[in-house]
Protein backbone atom coordinates (compact mmCIF):
# COMPACT_ATOMS: atom_id res chain seq x y z
CA UNK A 1 0.00 0.00 0.00
CA UNK A 2 1.80 3.40 -1.20
CA UNK A 3 1.03 6.74 -0.95
CA UNK A 4 0.62 8.73 -3.76
CA UNK A 5 0.31 11.67 -2.08
CA UNK A 6 -1.49 14.88 -3.47
CA UNK A 7 -0.04 14.67 -6.71
CA UNK A 8 2.45 16.44 -7.35
CA UNK A 9 5.52 14.03 -7.56
CA UNK A 10 8.29 15.80 -6.13
CA UNK A 11 5.84 15.07 -3.08
CA UNK A 12 6.43 11.46 -2.97
CA UNK A 13 8.51 9.60 -0.39
CA UNK A 14 11.70 8.08 -1.32
CA UNK A 15 10.80 4.71 -0.14
CA UNK A 16 7.62 5.06 -2.66
CA UNK A 17 9.46 5.77 -5.57
CA UNK A 18 11.82 2.88 -4.89
CA UNK A 19 9.00 0.78 -4.66
CA UNK A 20 6.87 1.89 -7.60
CA UNK A 21 10.21 1.28 -9.68
CA UNK A 22 10.26 -2.27 -8.31
CA UNK A 23 6.63 -3.46 -8.54
CA UNK A 24 5.78 -5.82 -11.48
CA UNK A 25 2.01 -4.70 -11.07
CA UNK A 26 0.39 -1.34 -9.91
CA UNK A 27 -3.08 -0.36 -8.80
CA UNK A 28 -3.65 2.85 -8.48
CA UNK A 29 -6.64 5.20 -7.68
CA UNK A 30 -8.20 7.27 -10.15
CA UNK A 31 -6.54 10.57 -7.76
CA UNK A 32 -2.97 9.24 -8.66
CA UNK A 33 -1.40 12.42 -10.34
CA UNK A 34 -0.27 11.83 -13.94
CA UNK A 35 3.53 13.13 -12.84
CA UNK A 36 3.45 9.92 -10.31
CA UNK A 37 1.87 7.47 -12.76
CA UNK A 38 4.66 8.84 -14.95
CA UNK A 39 7.18 7.35 -12.67
CA UNK A 40 5.73 3.71 -13.55
CA UNK A 41 8.26 1.58 -15.65
CA UNK A 42 7.14 0.64 -19.42
CA UNK A 43 7.44 -2.86 -18.19
CA UNK A 44 5.13 -2.68 -15.01
CA UNK A 45 1.58 -3.64 -15.46
CA UNK A 46 -0.82 -1.11 -14.50
CA UNK A 47 -4.78 -1.42 -13.42
CA UNK A 48 -6.69 1.60 -13.35
CA UNK A 49 -9.02 0.86 -10.42
CA UNK A 50 -9.90 4.29 -9.06
CA UNK A 51 -13.88 4.79 -7.96
CA UNK A 52 -15.24 8.44 -8.16
CA UNK A 53 -18.32 9.48 -6.54
CA UNK A 54 -21.43 8.07 -9.07
CA UNK A 55 -17.97 6.65 -11.60
CA UNK A 56 -17.17 3.85 -9.97
CA UNK A 57 -15.49 1.79 -12.22
CA UNK A 58 -15.24 -1.56 -10.11
CA UNK A 59 -16.57 -2.53 -6.35
CA UNK A 60 -14.30 -2.61 -3.44
CA UNK A 61 -14.96 -6.50 -3.63
CA UNK A 62 -13.58 -6.58 -7.05
CA UNK A 63 -10.38 -4.25 -6.56
CA UNK A 64 -9.98 -6.76 -3.49
CA UNK A 65 -10.09 -10.10 -5.74
CA UNK A 66 -7.84 -8.48 -8.11
CA UNK A 67 -5.26 -7.82 -5.31
CA UNK A 68 -5.43 -10.87 -3.86
CA UNK A 69 -5.00 -12.95 -7.49
CA UNK A 70 -2.27 -10.98 -8.69
CA UNK A 71 -0.52 -11.23 -5.30
CA UNK A 72 -0.91 -15.37 -5.01
CA UNK A 73 0.09 -15.38 -8.91
CA UNK A 74 3.56 -13.85 -7.49
CA UNK A 75 3.69 -10.40 -8.76
CA UNK A 76 5.29 -7.77 -6.80
CA UNK A 77 1.93 -6.03 -6.55
CA UNK A 78 1.91 -2.06 -5.18
CA UNK A 79 -1.50 -0.46 -4.57
CA UNK A 80 -1.24 3.13 -5.12
CA UNK A 81 -3.53 5.46 -3.49
CA UNK A 82 -3.63 8.99 -3.29
CA UNK A 83 -2.78 10.93 -0.44
CA UNK A 84 -1.88 8.79 2.81
CA UNK A 85 -3.23 5.09 2.64
CA UNK A 86 -4.34 5.43 6.01
CA UNK A 87 -6.64 8.37 5.95
CA UNK A 88 -9.88 7.57 3.73
CA UNK A 89 -8.11 4.66 1.61
CA UNK A 90 -10.12 2.12 2.27
CA UNK A 91 -6.55 0.53 2.90
CA UNK A 92 -7.69 -1.82 6.20
CA UNK A 93 -10.40 -3.35 3.65
CA UNK A 94 -7.77 -4.03 1.25
CA UNK A 95 -5.43 -5.83 4.15
CA UNK A 96 -8.03 -7.80 5.76
CA UNK A 97 -9.08 -9.06 1.95
CA UNK A 98 -5.42 -10.29 1.60
CA UNK A 99 -4.84 -11.49 5.15
CA UNK A 100 -7.67 -13.73 4.92
CA UNK A 101 -5.41 -15.50 2.02
CA UNK A 102 -2.02 -15.31 3.73
CA UNK A 103 -0.67 -12.14 1.73
CA UNK A 104 1.15 -9.97 4.17
CA UNK A 105 1.10 -6.37 3.08
CA UNK A 106 3.37 -2.92 4.45
CA UNK A 107 2.23 0.40 3.95
CA UNK A 108 4.33 3.04 3.12
CA UNK A 109 2.67 6.79 4.08
CA UNK A 110 2.07 9.43 1.80
CA UNK A 111 1.81 13.43 2.08
CA UNK A 112 -2.25 13.74 2.73
CA UNK A 113 -4.19 16.71 0.71
CA UNK A 114 -5.14 18.93 3.74
CA UNK A 115 -1.13 18.72 4.74
CA UNK A 116 -0.43 19.86 1.63
CA UNK A 117 -3.26 22.40 1.25
CA UNK A 118 -2.08 24.04 4.56
CA UNK A 119 1.60 24.09 2.59
CA UNK A 120 0.03 25.84 -0.71
CA UNK A 121 -1.89 28.02 1.49
CA UNK A 122 1.25 28.92 3.98
CA UNK A 123 -0.66 28.36 6.74
CA UNK A 124 -0.56 25.55 9.89
CA UNK A 125 -3.46 23.06 10.62
CA UNK A 126 -2.81 23.86 14.19
CA UNK A 127 -2.33 27.24 16.03
CA UNK A 128 -1.43 27.52 19.53
CA UNK A 129 -4.07 28.86 21.64
CA UNK A 130 -6.44 28.84 18.71
CA UNK A 131 -6.48 25.79 17.35
CA UNK A 132 -5.65 22.80 19.36
CA UNK A 133 -7.53 19.68 17.52
CA UNK A 134 -7.22 18.57 13.56
CA UNK A 135 -9.97 16.73 12.58
CA UNK A 136 -10.10 14.63 9.60
CA UNK A 137 -13.48 13.61 8.20
CA UNK A 138 -15.03 12.12 4.89
CA UNK A 139 -17.88 14.08 3.75
CA UNK A 140 -18.80 11.28 0.77
CA UNK A 141 -21.78 9.35 1.54
CA UNK A 142 -23.25 6.15 0.04
CA UNK A 143 -26.34 6.59 -1.87
CA UNK A 144 -26.58 10.24 -1.34
CA UNK A 145 -27.60 9.41 2.15
CA UNK A 146 -27.37 12.33 4.61
CA UNK A 147 -23.96 13.27 6.49
CA UNK A 148 -24.47 11.26 9.34
CA UNK A 149 -21.99 13.04 12.03
CA UNK A 150 -21.20 14.25 15.80
CA UNK A 151 -21.72 18.14 14.46
CA UNK A 152 -21.79 19.25 18.34
CA UNK A 153 -18.29 17.91 18.52
CA UNK A 154 -17.35 19.54 15.39
CA UNK A 155 -18.78 23.01 15.67
CA UNK A 156 -15.66 23.65 18.31
CA UNK A 157 -13.80 26.98 17.67
CA UNK A 158 -10.77 25.52 18.71
CA UNK A 159 -10.38 23.19 15.82
CA UNK A 160 -9.18 22.59 12.49
CA UNK A 161 -11.99 20.50 10.29
CA UNK A 162 -10.38 19.04 7.00
CA UNK A 163 -13.56 17.50 5.29
CA UNK A 164 -12.44 15.09 2.38
CA UNK A 165 -14.40 14.73 -0.93
CA UNK A 166 -16.63 17.87 0.69
CA UNK A 167 -18.06 20.15 -2.18
CA UNK A 168 -21.39 17.79 -2.53
CA UNK A 169 -21.84 18.20 1.41
CA UNK A 170 -20.56 21.82 1.42
CA UNK A 171 -24.39 22.86 2.18
CA UNK A 172 -24.83 20.65 5.04
CA UNK A 173 -21.31 21.02 6.20
CA UNK A 174 -22.26 24.77 6.22
CA UNK A 175 -25.70 24.28 7.85
CA UNK A 176 -25.08 22.15 10.10
CA UNK A 177 -21.96 23.73 11.79
CA UNK A 178 -23.19 26.71 12.11
CA UNK A 179 -26.48 25.49 13.69
CA UNK A 180 -24.72 23.90 16.23
CA UNK A 181 -22.72 26.86 17.31
CA UNK A 182 -19.58 27.68 14.89
CA UNK A 183 -19.83 31.39 14.10
CA UNK A 184 -21.04 32.11 10.67
CA UNK A 185 -17.79 34.13 10.13
CA UNK A 186 -15.32 31.01 10.39
CA UNK A 187 -12.65 31.23 8.29
CA UNK A 188 -12.83 28.10 5.27
CA UNK A 189 -10.21 27.25 2.87
CA UNK A 190 -11.44 25.43 -0.30
CA UNK A 191 -8.68 23.40 -2.34
CA UNK A 192 -8.85 21.83 -5.62
CA UNK A 193 -6.33 19.97 -7.11
CA UNK A 194 -3.74 20.55 -4.89
CA UNK A 195 0.16 20.78 -5.72
CA UNK A 196 -0.74 20.61 -9.66
CA UNK A 197 -0.41 23.22 -11.89
CA UNK A 198 -4.13 23.62 -11.69
CA UNK A 199 -4.44 24.22 -8.07
CA UNK A 200 -6.83 26.36 -6.53
CA UNK A 201 -7.47 27.59 -3.43
CA UNK A 202 -10.45 29.76 -2.55
CA UNK A 203 -10.84 31.42 1.32
CA UNK A 204 -14.16 32.46 2.01
CA UNK A 205 -16.39 32.08 5.39
CA UNK A 206 -18.53 29.48 6.75
CA UNK A 207 -22.16 31.03 5.81
CA UNK A 208 -20.70 31.36 1.97
CA UNK A 209 -19.46 27.96 1.71
CA UNK A 210 -22.58 26.56 -0.27
CA UNK A 211 -21.92 29.80 -2.72
CA UNK A 212 -18.05 29.38 -2.74
CA UNK A 213 -17.65 25.70 -3.73
CA UNK A 214 -19.27 26.79 -7.01
CA UNK A 215 -16.34 29.22 -7.67
CA UNK A 216 -13.81 26.64 -7.11
CA UNK A 217 -13.46 25.86 -10.80
CA UNK A 218 -13.59 22.27 -11.85
CA UNK A 219 -15.97 18.86 -11.11
CA UNK A 220 -12.93 17.18 -9.13
CA UNK A 221 -13.41 16.37 -5.82
CA UNK A 222 -12.47 19.07 -2.70
CA UNK A 223 -11.29 19.53 0.36
CA UNK A 224 -12.71 22.14 2.64
CA UNK A 225 -10.90 22.96 5.61
CA UNK A 226 -12.73 25.26 8.21
CA UNK A 227 -11.04 26.98 11.66
CA UNK A 228 -9.81 30.26 12.62
CA UNK A 229 -6.45 28.21 11.92
CA UNK A 230 -6.97 29.54 7.89
CA UNK A 231 -7.24 33.08 9.11
CA UNK A 232 -3.82 33.01 10.17
CA UNK A 233 -2.02 31.85 6.99
CA UNK A 234 1.20 34.22 5.59
CA UNK A 235 -0.78 36.58 3.35
CA UNK A 236 2.39 38.34 2.50
CA UNK A 237 3.57 35.41 0.55
CA UNK A 238 0.21 33.94 -0.46
CA UNK A 239 0.53 31.93 -3.28
CA UNK A 240 -1.10 33.92 -6.57
CA UNK A 241 -4.06 30.87 -7.26
CA UNK A 242 -5.24 31.87 -3.85
CA UNK A 243 -8.99 33.37 -4.54
CA UNK A 244 -11.03 35.15 -1.81
CA UNK A 245 -15.19 34.93 -1.64
CA UNK A 246 -16.99 37.37 0.77
CA UNK A 247 -20.17 38.72 1.46
CA UNK A 248 -19.70 41.02 -1.53
CA UNK A 249 -18.79 38.50 -3.69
Amino acid sequence: MVGAGPGDPDLLTRKAERLIAAASTIFHDALVGPGVLALIPAHVVRVPVGKRSGKHSRTQSAINGLLVRAALAGERVVRLKGGDPSIFGRSAEEIDALARHGVPTHICPGITAASAAAASARMSLTLRGTARQLRFVTAQTRDGASLDLDWRALADPASTLAFYMGRAAAPAICQQLIAHGLDPSTPVLIARDVSLSSECLLNTRLDLLPFAIDDAAGAGPALILVGYAVSARHTAHASNSLLEVTDHG
